[in-house]
Order: structure tokens, then sequence, then C-alpha cells
């Protein structure tokens, strides 16, 4: 769609193994094509509904095995049909960002956890399809990091998502906490604001290192690449403990001397 994306982790890098980039780059255009619907440009709700809708035509195109497909289905089916990459999984992200379209706030954690299921959670398995790694455990560890990595989403973009009229925090939580809306729209982080986000960071750092054994789990450069994606999570969370959650001001990206020491922490990474 023309748009530069900022990404805090590599997407088929170059330290993965060359079979896997193509897969990989088709999963990850599928998943941000159908996101910037939901985000990205003018349309009405109603418009970008109609364009998810399209999406989820065209795979069930694909599971009926059928041809009449644009260039990205196309492409995409192979892949699908070459690894037995479940259509559901794709289905899950497109409802989730169809919710975006919808769901402006949410009341509690476990409605978040519910919208990470679908909107992160996906990727990671569909990944593991790819790398002929799909069992309980790994699909549990990778759950754990995709979850996570969507909620340090969440604490990154809290400012911009507010400009969408969306906040992911919990509203429970922000109550518990003292915190309103109104200092979000202020960038307020006077008072509560960095135990709030003291609270929202340990939470997405446990969750984290809940899933960070796969890391080891997974063989040779596959492995790597996951290894370096949770060190930038974990990279961004300290960022985020640096700045006591000044989001405003201060907002935690990944710089180039930050994907150096990602990458010496993931050679030597230890769980």
């Amino acid at each position: 769609m023309g748009i530069d994306h900022y990404e805090n982790f590599p997407v088929a890098s170059v330290l993965l193994p060359k079979r896997l980039r193509r897969p990989i780059e088709l999963i990850y255009r599928f998943a941000r094509t159908a996101d910037d619907f939901a985000d990205e440009g003018d349309d009405p709700p109603a418009k970008r509904l109609e364009n998810l809708e399209r999406y989820r035509q065209q795979l069930d195109v694909i599971e009926q095995d059928g041809t009449t497909l644009s260039p990205l289905f196309s492409d995409l089916k192979p892949v699908i049909r070459q690894y037995s990459l479940p259509i559901n999984l794709f289905r899950d992200l497109l409802s989730a960002f169809s919710q975006d379209v919808v769901k402006q706030r949410y009341a509690d954690f476990s409605e978040v956890l519910d919208y990470c299921r679908r909107s992160a959670n996906p990727v990671g398995r569909l990944l593991l399809h790819l790398y002929d790694a799909v069992n309980a455990t790994n699909l549990d560890y990778s759950d754990n990091i995709c979850t996570s990595l969507q909620l340090i989403n969440f604490l990154q973009d809290i400012e911009p998502d507010y400009r969408r009229n969306r906040v992911y925090m919990p509203n429970d939580e922000m109550r518990r906490f003292g915190i309103s809306e109104s200092r979000i729209a202020a960038g307020d982080t006077s008072g509560n604001w960095p135990a709030f986000m003291a609270f929202q960071v340990k939470r997405a750092s446990d969750m984290l290192n809940s899933g960070a054994p796969l890391g080891s789990v997974l063989p040779g450069r596959i492995g790597l690449e996951l290894r370096t994606i949770v060190c930038g999570g974990a990279r961004i969370l300290e960022k985020l403990h640096a700045s006591r959650g000044d989001v405003f001001r201060q907002r935690p990206v990944l710089r180039s001397s930050d994907w150096a020491i990602m990458l010496y922490r993931s050679i030597f990474f230890r769980r």
C-alpha cells in the first residue's frame, strides 16, 4: 500500500534460512495489508469492513481450491498448501482487524487477551507450522511471546492509538491507578502514571520470559531469529522502565545500537 511502517522486530530477515523468507514475507504481507484496511487512510468503517470481507472471501476460495484469486492470494495459496497452514489462523487475524474498526475500548485484561489471541498469536502459530515445530509446549511458548509483543506495541503506541480513538489499556486497571483518558490526551505522566506503566511493563515482561525458552528449542538460524525478536521485546521494555513509562516524550524504538545489543544477547542467550 506504499505505507512506510516502523517495525520493532525482524520480518523474514537474513537470519532466517532462505527457503523460509518468501513464505514469511507473504504471511507478513497478508497481515500488514489487512491491518492497514483497519488503520490507514480515510475510509469510513463500512468500507474498511468491506475490504476485510474481500480478504475473507479470498481465503474461502483457497479453502475450496478455487482459482479466482488476487495476486497476493495466488502467491499465498501454494504456501498454505505446501506447509498445511490452517486457514482459520488467517481468519483470526481478519477477525481482530475487523474488531479494530468497531471496538475502541477494553473493559479488562481478559478482553485484551482475547484480542491478542487473534491479532498476534496466529502469526507465531503459522511460523511454527512453517518450521514443522508444532506441539502443545511450543504453541504455549509462542502464544506467550506473541501476546507479549502485542502488549509491548500497545504500550509504545498509547499516544498514536488514542489519536485513532483507541485505548487498549484495560479500563478497570486505569480506574484502579486513577488514570483518565484526559491524561493520555494531555500526555500527563505525573502521579500514578509511572506505577501504572510499571505494572503493565512487568506483566508484559513476565509473559515474554515465559515464552522465551522457545528460542532455545527451535534449531539453528530459526532459533537465532526468534531469540533476536525476544531480545528486541526485552529491549523495548527496558526503555519503558528507564523512562518511567513516558511514552509521550520518550517513545521507545529500536535504533541501530539496539540491534547490535540484541544480536549479542541472542547469540549468548540463556534461559
